[in-house]
C-alpha cells in the first residue's frame, strides 16, 4: 500500500469515529429538525417529513417492532417499493437493534420463502395485499416469522398476527407512553460492527448469498465517495431503482443521511420523467437503460421539430458537442469560432431545452453503474452539459471501487480508486479491490465467504479487468462467463454483447458459444422503444411480436450485429444471430431486477433456438 492511500484512510477512519447510522439520523434531526428529509406524491400533493418528523416515525416504529418481540441481532424483512415506509421502516428496524432486509418485488414466493427462511426473518413488512398473499403461502414454511405487518392493508384479514402499518406505529406510541426510554436503549447498544442491511444479491449465476454490510461498510464508504466527489450539504435526491439494490440503497437512503439531503421517493419508473423535473435532483443515479431511455426521448423531439433548419441546427449544435468531448479526451481542442459556437448552444438549446427541460439544470453529479454504458452515451450527455460518469463496484464492495470523477475522467474506463481503496490485477485478469468498504462476506455461507474474501482483505470481484499506466481500470468480462469455443479459443462475451447493446431498440443480446465450432447471438429487442422507432422508420406498429419479424427490424439489427463485429478480434465475432420475440424482464425472470441479464436462464430458455443457430 502507498503512502496516499494509507493517509487517505487514516482520515476517513477519522472522519467516521464510532459513529453509526443511528447516531447520524440523530445528529440530523437534533441540527437540522425542520430540514425536509423526504418527500412522496400523493395525488398532485408533494407530501414532506422534516428531519424531526422522520426521527419521529421511525422511533414507533422502532417500538413497534419491540412490542412484536424483535430483539438486537433479528432480521426484518421489507418487501415495497420507493415510498416513505420503506426507509422509515430500515431505519426503525435499526434503531430496534435488528438489520433490515429488502427485498425485490419482483420474487416470486419461493425465492422469498428461501431468503426469509436462510436469514430467520423475525416479522416481515409488506406494501399491500398482493405482497402479502405471496407470503400467506410459503408462511407455513417460515418458522421463525411471528408477524407480518402491511403499509397498504386491504381489509381486516382476520388473523392477528397481521398488523397495519399504522396499528404498528400506534403499538408503538403506546409502548414508548408506558416506558419513553425504549427506543434510546436499543439503539444506543448498536455498534458500528453490527450489521446494517444484509443484501442479497439477485443471482445472474444461482441461489443468492446474503452479503454483510456493517454500519462501519456504510459509513466508510459514504466519507470515500465525500473525497471523491465535491458535493454540498442538503443535496436533492431522488430514489426509484429498487432498495434492495445497494447502488440504491448508498446513493439515495445512505447518502442522503450523510449529507442532510433530501429524497423524493418516486413508486413507478413510469413516473420517473416528471419527478425529476419537479425535484431538480442534484445527484443522480441510473443504470445504462435509464440514461438510454432519456437520450432517446431528447433525440426523438430534436427529431420531431416541424421547422427543418432548427432541426438541422439542433442536429449540429450536438454533433458539435461530442466532438468537443471527443477532443477533450484525445487532448485535444477545438478551434475558437467552435468554442464560441458551443457557448451559443449551450446558452439558448443545451441548457434550456434540455437540461431544464429534464429537470436536470441543478445537477452537480450523475453516475451510471450497475452495467457498462456506451461511450457515445456519455459523450452525447457530457456534451449537453450533464456530468456523468460511470462508476464501477458491487454488493460485496457496498456498492462503488472505482469511478471517474471531475478532473479524472477517461471515457471507456471505470475510472480510478476511491480514496482508500487499492486495485490489483491477479495473473488471471481477475480484479481484486481492498479497503474498508469490503463488506463482511456472505450469511451462513463461510466456504463462499473464504473463496471470495482473502485473508489478506483483498476481494475477488469475479470480473475481469485491465489497468493502464494512469491507474484506470477497464472491465472485461466476468471471470465465471468466459466462451471456451471448441477451438480452445478463450472469449469474454461482454464485449461484443455492450457495443450491441449500445443501440437504443436492443435491450440485451447473449453471445453463446461455449464447446463450440462459432458464436452465435440472440437478441433481444426494447419493447419500450419498439413503438417509437417504428414510428420513426415509418412502419405501422402492429404489436411487439410482429415488430420483432418485421424485415426492416431484422435488418437493422443486422446492421448493428455486423458493425459490432468489425469492432473485436475475429474469433469473438458471431457468425450468425436471431432476434427473440419475447421482452425481457426481471418480471419473467431473464434480467436480474437490477436489469442483468441471467445467462444461465436465458441460455436454458432458449435452448431450441440456439440449436437451430448451429443446424448447419
Amino acid at each position: 500500500m502507498n503512502g496516499e492511500v494509507e493517509h487517505e484512510r487514516q482520515a476517513i477512519e477519522a472522519a467516521i469515529g464510532d459513529m453509526t447510522l443511528v447516531g447520524v439520523l440523530g445528529r440530523n434531526a437534533e441540527r437540522f429538525p425542520d430540514h425536509p428529509a423526504i418527500q412522496w406524491k400523493v395525488g398532485d400533493e408533494i407530501r414532506t417529513l422534516t428531519w424531526s418528523e422522520y426521527r419521529v416515525q421511525i422511533v414507533e416504529v422502532a417500538a413497534g417492532l419491540c412490542t412484536l418481540g424483535v430483539e438486537a441481532g433479528d432480521f426484518v424483512a421489507i418487501m415495497g417499493g420507493n415510498r416513505p415506509e420503506h426507509v422509515i421502516a430500515d431505519l426503525g428496524i435499526l434503531h430496534a437493534g435488528a438489520v433490515p432486509v429488502s427485498l425485490y418485488n419482483t420474487l416470486v414466493a419461493e425465492q422469498i420463502r428461501y431468503i426469509a427462511d436462510h436469514c430467520s426473518a423475525r416479522v416481515a413488512v409488506l406494501e399491500n395485499a398482493e405482497y402479502l398473499e405471496r407470503w400467506e403461502g410459503i408462511w407455513g414454511g417460515l418458522p421463525n416469522l411471528t408477524h407480518i405487518v402491511v403499509m397498504e392493508p386491504s381489509g381486516d384479514s382476520g388473523d392477528e398476527r397481521i398488523m397495519s402499518w399504522e396499528a404498528l406505529r400506534s403499538a408503538g406510541r403506546e409502548a414508548l407512553a408506558g416506558d419513553p426510554e425504549m427506543v434510546q436503549r436499543s439503539s444506543s447498544a448498536v455498534a458500528q460492527s453490527d450489521l446494517a442491511t444484509l443484501i442479497y444479491t439477485s443471482g445472474t449465476t444461482g441461489v443468492p448469498k446474503g452479503v454483510m454490510v456493517t454500519h462501519r461498510n456504510v459509513l466508510w464508504t459514504l466519507e470515500c465517495v465525500a473525497r471523491a466527489y465535491s458535493l454540498p450539504d442538503h443535496l436533492r435526491l431522488v430514489s426509484y431503482l429498487p432498495l434492495a439494490h445497494i447502488g440504491e440503497r448508498m446513493a439515495s437512503h445512505y447518502v442522503s443521511l450523510w449529507w442532510i439531503g433530501s429524497v423524493r421517493y418516486i413508486p413507478d419508473l413510469s413516473e420517473v420523467a416528471a419527478g425529476v423535473q419537479e425535484t431538480r435532483p442534484h445527484v443522480f443515479f441510473a443504470v445504462p437503460r435509464v440514461w438510454e431511455k432519456f437520450h432517446a426521448g431528447l433525440m426523438a423531439r430534436v427529431n420531431a421539430e416541424p421547422n427543418a433548419r432548427r432541426r438541422a441546427l439542433a442536429l449540429g449544435a450536438i454533433e458539435l458537442a461530442i466532438e468537443a468531448q471527443r477532443a477533450e479526451q484525445e487532448g485535444r481542442h477545438l478551434g475558437l469560432v467552435d468554442r464560441l459556437k458551443l457557448r451559443l448552444f449551450d446558452r439558448i438549446l443545451f441548457s434550456k431545452k434540455f437540461r431544464t427541460g429534464l429537470g436536470m439544470d441543478e445537477l452537480k453529479l450523475a453516475i451510471s453503474a450497475a452495467a457498462p454504458i456506451s461511450a457515445d452515451l456519455l459523450l452525447f450527455f457530457r456534451g449537453i452539459g450533464l456530468p456523468v460518469f460511470e462508476l464501477y463496484g458491487m454488493t460485496e464492495s457496498s456498492g462503488p471501487g472505482t469511478s471517474n470523477v471531475s478532473g479524472a475522467n477517461r471515457i471507456g474506463t471505470v475510472g480510478r480508486a476511491m480514496p482508500g481503496v487499492e486495485i490489483a490485477i491477479a495473473d488471471d485478469d481477475e480484479i481484486l479491490l481492498r479497503g474498508g468498504l469490503i463488506t463482511q462476506g456472505y450469511y451462513r455461507d463461510p466456504d463462499t465467504t473464504a473463496a471470495t474474501y482473502g485473508e489478506d482483505g483483498w476481494l475477488r470481484t469475479g470480473d475481469l479487468g485491465r489497468m493502464d499506466d494512469h491507474g484506470y481500470l477497464s472491465i472485461i468480462g466476468r471471470k465465471k462467463e468466459i466462451i471456451i469455443t471448441a477451438g480452445g479459443k478463450n472469449v469474454a462475451p461482454a464485449r461484443l454483447e455492450n457495443l450491441i447493446n449500445e443501440h437504443a431498440l436492443i435491450s440485451q443480446a447473449c453471445l453463446v458459444g461455449d464447446g463450440r465450432r462459432y458464436l452465435t447471438l440472440l437478441v433481444a429487442l426494447d419493447a419500450d422503444m419498439a413503438e417509437g422507432w417504428a414510428d420513426s422508420q415509418g412502419l405501422e406498429y402492429g404489436g411487439f411480436g410482429e415488430f420483432t419479424r418485421h424485415s426492416q427490424v431484422l435488418k437493422e439489427v443486422d446492421r448493428v450485429v455486423e458493425s459490432a463485429n468489425a469492432r473485436v478480434a475475429r474469433v469473438e465475432q458471431a457468425r450468425k444471430w436471431t432476434v427473440v420475440s419475447e421482452k425481457w424482464s426481471a418480471e419473467s425472470g431473464e434480467l436480474t431486477p437490477s436489469l442483468k441479464m441471467k445467462r444461465r436462464v436465458v441460455l436454458e430458455r432458449y435452448a431450441s433456438e440456439i440449436e437451430e443457430l448451429y443446424e448447419d
